[in-house]
């Protein structure tokens, strides 16, 4: 039985408008570039692939090719147990005695693990691991900790360090922002600053706050979806923050256009839908396919299976969207002021809905922030005898309680607008690369070898230790095609 979603019924022109392949907004991404001052590179239409980045200058293997700031992201829930980060752009903060004594805190009050319900991404899991081994000391070659099981502090240990009335030795050496505070009053959301906490908050935070200040419509049915989304699939957070995002910049348009107009006119009709695609432009740009369509089949389920696993996957997205749009739909905004196009309401169908989740599903890229309590331990490991010794009094208790964990770092998923329009190539180019210096949620694009000026920028979408057959048949999966050499002479 077909699931009918009753907005996608009523609003279907203004869902066809919204989902119709933008014109090509090289424009848009000029502007982009020019506002992150990336410079050396440049969008244009490739014919038959879309959109695609090329150089505009000669770089030079591991050269830094551009840094990319994510349109949305989250951290998974699970992680952030391990890291205290700011929620705008995930540098840790407070300090490394937080860091440390608040992970020792909530794992001994039982809360949390190591496992996260993330979404497809750039890299798998494994990869994920290694990518973060490559860019940063293993735990075998560095800090360690006395046995392979963590020792546990007693509780006063571990609140006095939380609490900041103890200071561990030479933690001064890897100062953090402090912790401020979301401006609703909810403790799911801490900022590196006030700008970034504003900022936050005027783009998409302001509706899906569970504080006293937010303004959701209803703070009951926010929960419960941020529930859903914790015990189901986290990729759910992100299309909130896509939504909310999409809305308050409509609200800003909408406010800004009246402001304009003494009264509505009629030559005005259909100002709103306008409105609402100007405010959708930033996610328009995205690849998109809806999500149970292009989610890749898992292993364990059955090619015979396939049909009732893709159902299931669109009736999760639409109890997901019915939580959501109980939480943060303004009624009041169901009928447009200027016509009865039912503008703002289409923004919650499930075509809508399942396009953008799909949209991460295609484009998104892992968030990974190095942790700095890695650092610190490895800065304590490697002093010299005298003082090493002194220190590793204080500090080897806390290592040892933490265990293999010490080294665990941010990880999320986001949509980074720049680099989602990089190509695929099974000889790529470039990679995403976090660097030693690189401390925020940014996407950090090297060389991988020379690139010369005008020369296309591609990077791998998937395992380099697939078979040619086997990443042929994973792209098709998802509908991409390759840039290398090998793959083009092979097309039909």
């Amino acid at each position: 039985m077909e699931l009918i979603c009753p907005i996608d019924q009523r609003c279907s022109h203004q869902i066809a408008a919204l989902l119709r392949p933008p014109s090509p907004p090289i424009e848009y991404f000029d502007q982009l570039i020019s506002k992150r001052k990336c410079q050396g590179i440049k969008v244009k239409q490739n014919g038959d692939f879309g959109k695609g980045v090329f150089a505009e200058t000669d770089f030079e293997e591991e050269q830094l090719i551009f840094k990319d700031e994510m349109l949305v992201g989250v951290q998974h829930p699970s992680n952030k147990i391990d890291c205290l980060v700011c929620s705008y752009c995930f540098k840790f903060i407070g300090s490394i005695e937080k860091q440390i004594g608040r992970k020792l805190y909530l794992k001994r009050l039982g809360i949390g693990n190591s496992s996260h319900n993330g979404c497809q991404s750039n890299s798998s899991d494994d990869e994920e691991d290694d990518h973060y081994v490559q860019n940063h000391h293993s735990s075998k070659n560095g800090a360690s900790s006395s046995s392979g099981s963590t020792i546990p502090l007693p509780m006063m240990a571990v609140e006095s360090l939380m609490n900041g009335e103890l200071a561990l030795p030479y933690s001064n050496k890897f100062p953090l922002p402090s912790v401020v505070s979301c401006l609703g009053g909810c403790e799911e959301a801490f900022y590196c600053s006030k700008s970034c906490a504003e900022t936050d908050w005027e783009s998409s935070h302001c509706l899906l706050c569970t504080g006293e200040k937010s303004e959701s419509c209803s703070r009951k049915a926010l929960l419960k979806f941020i529930q859903h989304a914790n015990e189901t699939n986290d990729i759910f957070l992100l299309a909130a923050k896509a939504i909310s995002f999409t809305i308050l910049r409509y609200r800003k348009l909408k406010a800004s256009h009246m402001s304009e107009q003494e009264k509505p006119a009629p030559s005005i009709l259909g100002t709103d839908l306008s409105l609402l695609l100007e405010a959708w432009k930033p996610i328009s740009i995205g690849h998109k396919r809806r999500w149970w369509d292009c989610i890749a089949l898992p292993d364990d389920i059955d090619a015979s299976d396939e049909a009732t696993f893709r159902r299931e996957i669109q009736e999760l997205a639409f109890t997901s969207l019915q939580l959501l749009k109980e939480a943060i739909f303004d009624k009041e905004c169901e009928l447009c002021i200027f016509c009865e196009h039912q503008c703002n309401r289409c923004i919650f169908s499930l075509e809508i809905y399942g396009h953008i989740i799909g949209m991460f599903e295609l484009n998104n890229l892992d968030l990974v922030v190095a942790s700095p309590v890695e650092d610190y331990f490895l800065y304590i490991d490697d002093l010299p005898y005298p003082e090493k010794k002194e220190a590793e009094k204080i500090t080897q208790p806390y290592l040892d309680a933490l265990g293999e964990d010490y080294s665990n770092c941010c990880q999320g998923t986001a949509f980074f607008p720049l680099q989602s329009c990089m190509n695929h190539s099974c000889c790529p180019n470039a990679k995403a690369f976090k660097r030693e210096e690189d401390r925020d949620g940014q996407a950090t694009i090297i060389a991988l070898r020379p690139i010369c000026n005008g020369e296309e920028v591609t990077i791998s979408y998937i395992d380099e230790d697939l078979s040619f057959e086997e990443r042929q048949a994973l792209l098709a999966d998802y509908g991409f095609r390759c840039r290398c050499p090998r793959c083009l002479d092979e097309e039909p």
